[in-house]
């Protein structure tokens, strides 16, 4: 099969990592934990479906971005106390992303926004007892630290999603 256009490359990701950054936001918000099969699975999907969708020189290439961002992503976790599964998460999740100028401006755009918008959703609901009695044991509810995988899968769901409506 010959490479996907970029959209339909985006399309094919997308549809695959659905369940899964479904799957880390639910296990963040009530265990504040990503588990190491979501990120396993997350880099499963890429090395099983990239070489079918992207041509193989930039398959292996983006391979390459997992490492940059986890090299960074542990130097957060030493220095600035990031999750350990935030870290992963963002690692498996690297390689799937458009890492051109427009493409890093995306995700540069869409990081911080939906960082904010999740922070505040999750205080607000937080906040209302009716909310919280839905779910009441999500850890997340308790601690006074944020589930960034939230926005961290938002991120590239919504990153897929704009790629693939922009073809």
């Amino acid at each position: 099969m010959a490479p996907l256009p970029p959209a339909g490359q985006a399309l094919v990701f997308l549809i695959a990592v659905t369940p899964i950054c479904a799957w880390v936001i639910f296990t963040d918000l009530k265990y504040m934990k990503i588990r190491n099969a979501a990120v396993l699975a997350l880099l499963a999907v890429f090395a099983l479906i990239g070489p079918v969708v992207l041509p193989v020189e930039l398959w292996l290439w983006r391979w390459s971005s997992a490492a940059v961002v986890l090299a960074i992503g542990v130097l957060l976790h030493l220095r600035a106390g990031f999750g350990a599964g935030d870290v992963k998460f963002a690692a498996a999740a690297a390689p799937f992303l458009d890492t051109s100028l427009p493409g890093l401006q995306l995700i540069f755009l869409l990081l911080p926004v939906l960082t904010v918008a999740a922070l505040l959703t999750h205080r607000a609901a937080r906040a209302l007892p009716a909310l919280r009695d839905c779910a009441p044991d999500w850890v997340s509810w308790r601690r006074a630290d944020f589930p960034f995988g939230i926005p961290l899968a938002a991120t590239l769901w919504f990153s897929l999603a704009l790629s693939a409506l922009a073809g």
